[in-house]
C-alpha cells in the first residue's frame, strides 16, 4: 500500500505575537513575488522563515528555552500540515476560466501580458486535485532533518527502529505522501534501508471536521455562516481590487468577478511555491491589492475554522484531548522511572486540522472580531493565516524533566516559540500549570456532546 500510494508522489511529474516579524525584504530578490509574503495557506515555509531560502536545513536550538540546564525533552508531539500542494479541481476551474479571459480579451504592450498570452501555458489540469508535489515532498523531507537537529536526543535512529517514533495521517493522498516523505527524511538521514516504518490512518484525529455533524450543517454546509466573507467580496476593497485587475487587462469591469480575482491570486501563489517563478499573474497585484485578498481569505478562515464560531473550535475536542492524553502518558511513564514509550509523535493533516486547535488553545485571538466592515482597523491583526498556516506548518509540543518532578511543556509553531494565551510570564510553564490553563476544556469538550446537531449557533 505505501510503496502504491509512494508512486504518485510526484503527480504527475503551518511569545504570543513572536517571531512572526522576521519577513526579509523581498525586492532585492527578483525570484520572490512582491506580494508573497500575503499567500495565505497557500504560501510557502520559506516565507515563514525566511532564513531557510539560504540554508533549508539550518535550525537554531536556542528556541529551546528551557529554565535550566539540566531539563531534558522526554516528548515532541508535531502536529504538521501536508507540504506543498496541487490546486484543487474547483481552483483549476477557475483559473482556467481566467486565462481563457486574457487570451480572448485582454489587450496591451506590456511584457508581462504578453508572455502570458504568447509563452505562459496552462499546466494545470484537474486531476491534479490537491495532490502533493515534488516541492511538498521536500519541504517534509527537510522538516524531518531539521528536527533531528533541533531534538537530537528524540529523534534518533535508535528510537525510530525501536518503535517510540510514531506516525498518525488522514487518509488524503496529500498526507499520506507528506508523512511518507518525513520517513524518507529520516531514512535517508541515517541511510536505513532494512526496515520499512508503519503509519496509522487516522481521519477521527486528522479530519475530525468531516465527522463533526453540527460543524458540517452549521457552518460548512450552511451558505449564511459565511455571510460576513461574501459581504466583504462585494464591498468597495474587493471591488476596487477587481477594477485595479480589469484595467491593467483592459478588459470590461465585469469580466472579473472576485472568483476571477482569487484565481489569478492563486495563480501567482501556486506558480511560486510549486515552481519558484515570480510569475507574470503577479503582475496583476499591487501590495494594497495583496493585503486585501489576504483579508479576504483570513477572513473566511476566521468564520469557517476560526473563531467566528465555537463550534469551529470544539471540533477539535477528540484531536485536543488526544494530545493531551499521549502527554500524560509521556509524563507517567517518565515519573515512575520507566521509558517514555511513545517519545515523538508525528501527526500529518490539514490547514483545517491545525487551524481549529490553534483556536481551541486561544492562540492568535484579536480583541475585536473580523469583519466585512472592519478591514481597515484590523492591519496589526494577531490572525494571520500567512504567517501561522503556510504549507508543513507544525505546532511542536515539547514536554520537558527538569528534575525533582518539574514537568515544563514548551509550545512551538513553525520551529519558533510561542507563549500559551494567559501563561505569559514564562515561555516554558510548568506541565502542571497548562494543564490549569485548560482545566475547562480537559474536564469537558467531549467531541460527541459539542458535535450534536441540537445546539444553537453560538458566536
Amino acid at each position: 500500500m505505501q510503496n502504491f500510494l509512494w508512486k504518485f508522489i510526484i503527480f504527475p511529474v503551518l511569545i504570543y505575537s513572536c517571531c512572526f516579524c522576521d519577513y526579509v525584504n523581498t525586492e532585492d530578490n527578483p525570484n520572490i513575488p512582491a506580494i508573497a509574503k500575503y499567500f495565505n495557506t497557500k504560501g510557502r515555509y520559506e516565507e515563514v522563515n525566511p532564513h531557510l531560502r539560504e540554508d533549508i536545513l539550518a535550525v537554531n536550538r536556542s528556541v529551546l528555552q528551557p529554565p535550566s540546564a539540566q531539563c531534558q525533552e522526554i516528548h515532541v508531539t508535531a502536529i504538521i500540515r501536508h507540504g506543498t500542494r496541487y490546486p484543487t479541481t474547483r481552483n483549476v476551474k477557475d483559473m482556467q476560466q481566467l486565462h481563457n479571459i486574457v487570451l480572448q480579451n485582454a489587450s496591451g504592450k506590456e511584457s508581462w501580458l504578453h508572455e502570458i498570452q504568447n509563452q505562459w501555458t496552462m499546466w494545470y489540469t484537474e486531476d491534479m486535485d490537491g495532490r502533493l508535489v515534488q516541492k511538498g515532498v521536500n519541504d517534509h523531507k527537510h522538516l524531518a532533518v531539521r528536527l533531528s537537529k533541533l531534538f537530537p536526543s528524540l529523534i534518533t535512529e535508535e528510537k525510530l527502529r525501536g518503535g517510540l517514533i510514531k506516525f498518525i495521517t488522514s487518509s488524503k493522498h496529500r498526507c499520506v505522501n507528506s508523512t511518507l516523505s518525513f520517513k524518507a527524511g529520516l531514512t535517508e538521514l541515517w541511510a536505513i534501508t532494512d526496515k520499512e516504518f508503519d503509519y496509522a490512518v487516522n481521519d477521527a484525529l486528522m479530519r475530525f471536521f468531516d465527522q463533526c455533524t453540527r460543524f458540517v450543517e452549521e457552518v460548512d454546509k450552511n451558505p449564511s455562516a459565511l455571510s460576513e466573507v461574501d459581504k466583504f467580496k462585494q464591498g468597495p476593497e474587493m471591488r476596487r481590487v477587481q477594477e485595479k485587475i480589469a484595467d491593467r487587462l483592459r478588459v470590461p469591469y465585469n469580466t472579473i468577478s472576485d472568483d476571477m480575482a482569487e484565481a489569478a491570486f492563486y495563480l501567482c501563489a501556486y506558480e511560486f511555491a510549486i515552481k519558484t517563478v515570480n510569475s507574470p499573474w503577479c503582475r496583476l497585484f499591487d501590495e494594497v491589492d495583496a493585503q486585501v485578498m489576504e483579508y479576504a481569505n483570513d477572513l473566511k478562515q476566521f468564520w469557517k475554522r476560526g473563531y467566528g464560531y465555537d463550534i469551529n473550535s470544539k471540533s477539535s475536542c477528540i484531536l485536543f484531548h488526544d494530545v493531551f492524553s499521549r502527554l500524560d502518558r509521556a509524563a507517567n511513564e517518565n515519573k515512575s522511572g520507566q521509558q517514555v514509550t511513545e517519545a515523538v509523535t508525528v501527526q500529518v493533516g490539514h490547514a483545517e486540522t491545525l487551524l481549529p486547535l490553534l483556536t481551541l488553545l486561544g492562540f492568535f485571538k484579536d480583541n475585536e472580531t473580523l469583519t466585512s466592515l472592519n478591514y481597515a482597523t484590523q492591519t496589526q491583526r494577531s490572525f494571520r493565516t500567512s504567517h501561522m498556516l503556510p504549507y508543513a506548518a507544525n505546532l511542536l509540543l515539547v514536554l520537558y524533566d527538569c528534575g525533582d518532578g518539574d514537568l515544563r511543556l514548551q509550545p512551538l509553531l513553525n520551529e519558533k516559540p510561542v507563549t500559551f494565551p494567559g501563561l505569559t510570564e514564562a515561555s516554558i510553564p510548568l506541565y502542571q500549570q497548562v494543564k490549569e490553563r485548560y482545566r475547562e476544556l480537559l474536564q469537558g469538550c467531549d467531541f460527541e456532546t459539542e458535535c450534536q446537531l441540537f445546539k444553537n449557533l453560538e458566536v
